[in-house]
């Protein structure tokens, strides 16, 4: 049924993956899958305290309203060059370049651009509530690292946002690679957001970033609900979700955008069921269809075999790898691969076979099967899964997203222009 098998990868002898460990060798579930590091009295811990060790700063819920880990992944090397490196070996254009690029050659998909305010206003409502702007605090949703996200209602317009404050004082002195900030990843991020225009993505409306002031806000739109699959949420509410996370995930990938973080914590879900796909802080963009990285990915559960070696990988094919350790998650509610610490976490990842419950239909395990194969050669690809019978159901395959810009059209045109 599955396709790993044939092709001698689980064969090949135990790779032994080297990680730091906290001061035992021993990690917690909790810690491999980022949970809260919140001081014990609730103080917010900012990275300004020496005497705490990489996994305390480490061990982060990396949900979508958790703020920003620059621990959250490890990297390969400092050298930009290898994080933006291509096939040929040769430096590729960074992110913000190539957004640029597609702004100019009117390759938008919003209608209305994201709001840029330079001006922070702090005030009081009628109520003695503490406002920004024209947004009255609420209550905070979660904290990182970096800083904290905070529901805000709007003066203007009566709605509610999650709003994500940052100190960009410790962004800019944290260095995720020899040239770059953690202040970097997050200007990334907003640029991503900026172009993006879809149903099963969290929509970016403002930005607020005053240069007189330590803080930085992304204004986001607010999604009352989180996934929670500790108890497997059924085959149909399973299916109706990777719907909406496969729509989600092809968009970006038409749009040469490579997620890097996809599990239950960053999937969003509305009062009407629906699934949005959330934290761009560690997303990457293409130019064209190279998508080879060496920057490993979000959170070590959901990391796909060939990123846990030290070599590059592509980026497409380890989204679908977490989108198979998504759907696992919620049919079954444990991870498929996880050890007591993070180097026997990473070996069954890249040694183990996925196991199939007897019970399980068997168009789902040939999915899960195809999704989890540890070869990202012969992995299925994102656009069979919505075509795949258990997925296609009574409603048909998924649907492709054609946006306002139409670049992934266009793309997908010159690929086949090329091929005839």
């Amino acid at each position: 049924m599955g396709c790993c098998s044939c092709f001698g990868f689980l064969r090949k002898p135990r790779v032994s993956v080297s990680r730091p460990r906290d001061a035992d060798g021993i990690l917690s579930e909790d810690l491999l899958n980022h949970k809260s590091a919140e001081d014990p009295d609730g103080s917010f811990y900012t990275g300004d305290d020496p005497d705490r060790s990489f996994y305390d700063r480490d061990d982060l819920d990396r949900s979508f309203y958790n703020g920003d880990d620059p621990d959250r992944s490890f990297y390969d090397g400092d050298d930009p060059d290898h994080l933006y490196g291509s096939d040929d070996g040769q430096p590729r254009k960074r992110s913000e370049d190539i957004i640029l690029s597609r702004a100019q050659n009117g390759f938008a998909c919003r209608e209305s651009l994201v709001k840029e305010t330079k001006k922070v206003f702090r005030s009081e409502d009628e109520n003695g509530s503490k406002m920004v702007n024209q947004y009255v605090h609420l209550g905070k949703i979660g904290s990182g690292s970096y800083g904290k996200v905070v529901l805000y209602r709007s003066m203007k317009d009566g709605k509610l946002y999650a709003v994500k404050v940052l100190n960009k004082s410790y962004m800019m002195k944290v260095r995720v690679v020899r040239s770059e900030t953690a202040m970097t990843d997050v200007l990334r991020e907003v640029s991503i957001m900026k172009m993006l225009d879809h149903p099963n993505i969290v929509n970016l409306i403002e930005v607020i970033d005053d240069p007189n002031a330590d803080k930085f806000y992304m204004v986001l739109e607010y999604v009352e609900g989180k996934m929670v699959c500790d108890n497997g949420l059924g085959e149909a509410t399973s299916r109706n979700y990777l719907r909406d996370i496969i729509s989600g995930v092809m968009y970006l990938h038409s749009h040469n955008i490579i997620h890097g973080d996809i599990k239950p914590d960053n999937l969003l879900v509305t009062s009407t069921g629906s699934v949005k796909i959330g934290d761009f802080s560690v997303s990457q963009i293409f130019e064209d269809d190279d998508d080879l990285l060496w920057r490993s990915p979000g959170t070590p559960v959901f990391t796909a075999p060939e990123c846990c070696q030290g070599s590059a990988y592509h980026g497409r094919a380890a989204d679908t790898w977490a989108v198979g350790v998504t759907l696992y998650c919620m049919i079954t509610g444990h991870y498929p691969f996880l050890g007591d610490t993070l180097q026997e976490t990473y070996d069954k990842i890249v040694n183990d076979p996925v196991q199939i419950p007897d019970n399980m239909n068997p168009q789902l395990a040939d999915l899960l099967e195809r999704l989890l194969c540890k070869d990202p050669a012969n992995r299925i690809t994102l656009q069979a899964v919505g075509e795949h019978p258990w997925v296609a159901g009574d409603q048909g395959p998924v649907v492709e997203y054609f946006c306002r810009c139409g670049f992934g059209r266009r793309k997908r045109d010159d690929l086949k222009g090329e091929v005839q």
